[in-house]
This record gives structure tokens, sequence and C-alpha cells, in this order.
């Protein structure tokens, strides 16, 4: 009775925020982030990786055989059920390179959607962060998961990898892209560039999915397809094979984060024209309920 209740008083709650004026209806990360547990609904991605909830979503157990939940505190140790899945094999990966396993960081909260702090996507419960912190030990406290941080495996210029990068990391990402159920996995590129370099003639094909990206010298950031059924799930465009044209990402499009990106070329001097005002696009943290599909209010009013 109190769980139909609460349900109920839930769903008033959100037809009145989405009938309020933008200005004034609560965040949709404000809703989502209150949410301990997940939807008692069918599991089910809804919208894009960066606009969207999870519906059903599968908590990953804070410790496995070749895993470990970090940041608990935060309860984003939740997924679809193919991330869970996922996550399980290539710990079973990482254990077969010689690693104890791996360090799981943020995937999604339990009902998905925007957060009031760190990433714009990880809203649908296909995308995970994998540490690039070999575990010395899968027996850490909650304490511990808390203090302890990842390492960077690129150098301060921002241009190569560290001593920090080894073979393994390398042997884990190749790992990581050959499964079947991954899109894209985004990395600093200085790592790309160092996969480039010794990937065999033969064997180059799952380089097209690692994709370079500021920010990912900590970790991998994993994001899986739409599962097949998914109809309300929003494949991200361009894909990784229109990225690629075919072929594997080792271009002067790769070349760029380590050389344009990082040093712009100056511009010849024009003369001064008058501004025009732009409109502000409002971020992840911003959005309301009328920003989402209509689904995710559904899967906020679930029990």
């Amino acid at each position: 009775m109190a769980n139909t209740l609460s349900g109920k008083i839930l769903a008033l709650a959100l037809a009145v925020a989405t009938a309020l004026p933008v200005s004034a209806a609560p965040t949709a990360a404000s809703l989502f982030g209150a949410e301990k547990r997940a939807s008692r609904q069918a599991p089910a991605p809804i919208g894009t990786y960066a606009r969207g909830c999870g519906a059903g979503m599968v908590q990953l157990p804070e410790t496995g055989p070749t895993w470990q939940a970090m940041r608990l505190s935060r309860n984003r140790n939740w997924g679809q059920p193919e991330m869970i899945a996922f996550i399980q094999r290539l710990g079973g990966h990482a254990a077969a390179i010689g690693w104890k396993g791996i360090y799981v960081g943020d995937i999604s909260q339990p009902r998905g959607g925007p957060m009031t702090s760190g990433h714009a996507s990880h809203q649908i419960g296909l995308d995970a962060d994998i540490w690039m912190l070999p575990p010395r030990r899968l027996t850490l406290t909650r304490a511990e998961r808390e203090s302890i941080s990842s390492i960077s495996v690129r150098s301060a210029d921002q241009r190569r990898v560290n001593g920090n990068y080894t073979a393994a990391h390398a042997a884990l990402l190749r790992a990581a892209a050959m499964d079947p159920a991954v899109d894209r996995i985004f990395v600093t590129a200085p790592v790309k560039i160092e996969m480039c370099k010794h990937a065999t003639r033969a064997d180059r094909a799952w380089l097209q999915k690692i994709r370079p990206l500021y920010g990912h010298d900590t970790h991998f950031h994993v994001r899986l397809k739409c599962p097949p059924g998914a109809r309300s799930c929003e494949t991200q465009r361009p894909t990784v094979a229109e990225l690629s044209k075919g072929g594997d990402g080792c271009d002067e499009t790769l070349t760029w984060w380590v050389t344009d990106y990082l040093d712009p070329p100056k511009k010849a001097a024009r003369p001064a024209q008058p501004a025009k005002p732009q409109p502000r696009k409002r971020g992840a943290r911003e959005f309301t309920m009328t920003d989402l599909p209509r689904e995710c209010r559904a899967v906020l009013a679930s029990d």
C-alpha cells in the first residue's frame, strides 16, 4: 500500500513538474539523483546516452571474482543487464592478461538520467568507466574505494603515453574493442596513437572502435550498442564506421589531438565585428523532465 501511495504521489509531482515553466521546474538531475534503487520494470535503455534514462537497471555487485566497483557512495554502479555482463567478461580478460581484475568507475544511477555532477552521458545504463589502475587486490574496503585514485597513462604535455602505460593496457583495450556488444571506447589520444603503432596489418579493424577524447587518461570509457529489440534506445550518430570511413582511425584526424588541438594555429587578424548574441545551450544538469523522452516519467514514477 505504501509503495502504491508513494508512486501516486511521485506521478502527481511529475505531472506538476512538467507543467511548470522551465525556469521553475525541478531539474531532471535532482529527480533522478534522488532515486536509490532501480525501477520495477523490464530492462530498457531509453533515449540517447546523453539524454535519457534506464528502466529495470541491474546493480553491479560491489565485489566479484575479477572486479570491484569504486566510489560506492555515488551509487552509480547500475546498468543495463548487457553492461553488467560485459563488465564481468572484461574482468575475465583482465585476469587472463595478468591483472587481478578491473576497478570499475561510474556506470549509471539506479534509474539512469542526468547526474548532478560529473558526466553528461552515462544516462541509459550502457556506458561504463574502467580505471587504468591495475588492481593490486580485490579486497578493498568501502573506505579505501573512496580514497584510492586511478593513474594517468598520459604525459604531462598530453602528447604521448607515460611510463604507467603498459602492453597489458593495450591488450585489455583490444579485448574490450573486440567484444561485439561494444560500440566505441573513449581513451586519451596518445594511447590510441601508441596502439596504432603496434597493431599488425592483419589485425586492425577493431581499432576503429578506439576513439580519442580529452579527459580520458585515467580511465577508458566503454559504450555499448543499443541491445537488439531496444526500440526506445537511440544509436549514437555518426556511427564509428562513419567516423572512420571503413578505416582504423589511425590518420591525420588522430594526430590532430596532439598537434592543432593542443596548439591551435593562429588565424589572421580580422576587423572587429559586432558580436551576435547566441542562445546559451543548457547542459545535462539543467535538463528538466520535458527534455527527456516521455517514457522517463514512467521510470521515475515506478515503484
